[in-house]
């Protein structure tokens, strides 16, 4: 059977010593990379497969990360792991993936399950109301966090997220250069930094530019094109008549502009709408959507880097790492045109 392969079988098939093969299998730079490739050829011809948890014993590392999001299926979360995935790919890095869909207790048990399996560290967005001490145990039980998208208070680890409040701005000022005055923003929550940042951004662009803010025009909650597409009933039937909209990402952007269409304002030229992310959805979109670049896949490769780093013994410094978001003018914003 394939387990009964020792390294000794290997070594004496090659004519190396099992010291040789054994770094070869944990990819230390110590063998010379053609060595390597041989020696897991050999390796796999015999039927060997490497017993990570084994090797974990010996050298206090499990080669296991951990990545929990709110939800991959939501394309900013996949940008954001396609890099961490690449960076750690680099590394010969395994790791495990979750969703918490914001359920602090699923985050928890996920968690839990890392320290179990006795994972090297974790990257993580963290739940809605995600206690500081579930961050701590993690720390003090020998498990570094960093922390993407979100940030938390109170904690005081490496956090990579885009400058939300900035971002914001650039599309509320975008508007605004076009004539736009009553401009609606749609969709997000206060309970994430995410949420209360790209709300701040929005009012402190209309303060600067001398217009009353309208708490009536906020539009939270939505989320999803669902919560987008819904949203534009509301958007609508708003008495100030909205000639623009800020939404809270792409998706939000893409479901309002198809309810505004189906209601037969043309977004772009009725109404302008922008987004925020700059998915890959967003330039195909039709029309193709205005919206920020939020620096998804530097954030996934900056997190993963920096976890890598610490694991090796360089410290990312903590606290707030900001990525500058820059705006992408497209289709879905025009110069304004009042609402009869």
């Amino acid at each position: 059977m394939a387990q009964k392969v020792k390294l000794s079988t290997i070594a004496e098939s090659l004519g190396l010593s099992t010291a040789t093969i054994s770094l070869a299998l944990r990819d230390s730079p110590l063998v010379a990379s053609d060595t390597r490739e041989k020696i897991k050829d050999q390796a796999r011809a015999l039927g060997y497969i490497y017993n990570r948890r084994a090797a974990s014993l010996r050298t206090s590392r499990s080669g296991i990360i951990g990545v929990v999001f709110h939800d991959v299926m939501n394309p900013f979360y996949g940008e954001i792991l396609k890099a961490i995935e690449s960076e750690l790919d680099r590394s010969r890095q395994t790791f495990i993936l979750s969703n918490h869909y914001d359920s602090v207790e699923k985050q928890r048990t996920f968690l839990e399950t890392l320290l179990q399996l006795g994972s090297d560290g974790v990257i993580m967005s963290p739940a809605i109301g995600t206690p500081t001490e579930d961050l701590k145990l993690a720390e003090e039980n020998g498990m570094p966090a960093i922390l993407v998208a979100r940030s938390m208070d109170g904690v005081d680890m490496p956090t990579f997220r885009g400058d939300d409040s900035y971002g914001i701005s650039l599309a509320t000022n975008h508007l605004i250069s076009l004539g736009h005055r009553t401009i609606a923003m749609v969709g997000g929550t206060d309970q994430t930094s995410t949420g209360r940042d790209r709300y701040q951004g929005y009012v402190n662009a209309l303060r600067k530019a001398g217009i009353e803010v309208d708490p009536n025009l906020r539009i939270p909650g939505a989320r999803s094109k669902q919560g987008g597409f819904e949203a534009a009933v509301n958007f609508l039937s708003l008495p100030q008549k909205p000639t623009a909209a800020v939404c809270w990402n792409d998706l939000v952007a893409i479901g309002l502009m198809n309810g505004v269409s189906r209601a037969g304002f043309v977004p772009g030229k009725d109404i302008s709408v922008t987004g925020y992310d700059d998915l890959e959805e967003a330039s195909i979109s039709t029309p193709s959507l205005t919206t920020v670049s939020n620096g998804q896949a530097e954030v996934g490769r900056l997190a993963a880097r920096a976890l890598l780093d610490r694991l090796a013994g360089s410290h990312e410094p903590d606290g707030i790492h900001l990525i500058k978001p820059e705006m992408r003018i497209r289709q879905s914003t025009g110069p304004c045109i009042p609402r009869q």
